[in-house]
């Protein structure tokens, strides 16, 4: 009996939710690209940051220079490492976007 009642009532195009082509109310549509003056100040922050770092790096330098390579690296260098390398992921997330 339900055979023959689905084969006399097909069923209706979209009824489906699932494969309804239709956007539903609470879809919410990708983004789209950045406006240029994201973009312009996006790339300005990462200049910035590189700058930054490069100071931190010179300073690091410098300081591991004066370090006597036989003694233990001091508290001050470990922390500047860390920040260094705190910065640079910062600037990669940022340059991916």
């Amino acid at each position: 009996m339900r055979l023959l009642w689905a084969a006399q009532h097909p069923p209706k195009p979209n009824q489906n939710p699932r494969t309804d082509p239709r956007p539903r109310e609470d879809d919410t549509t990708p983004a789209g690209p950045p406006a240029k003056s994201a973009l312009k100040e996006n790339e300005k922050d990462i200049k910035k940051d590189i700058q930054k770092l490069y100071d931190l790096v010179s300073e690091l330098k410098g300081e591991v220079e004066k370090t006597d390579s036989s003694q233990v690296l001091s508290l001050g260098l470990v922390r500047k490492a860390e920040e260094i390398e705190k910065l640079a992921r910062e600037i990669k997330n940022r340059a991916k976007g």
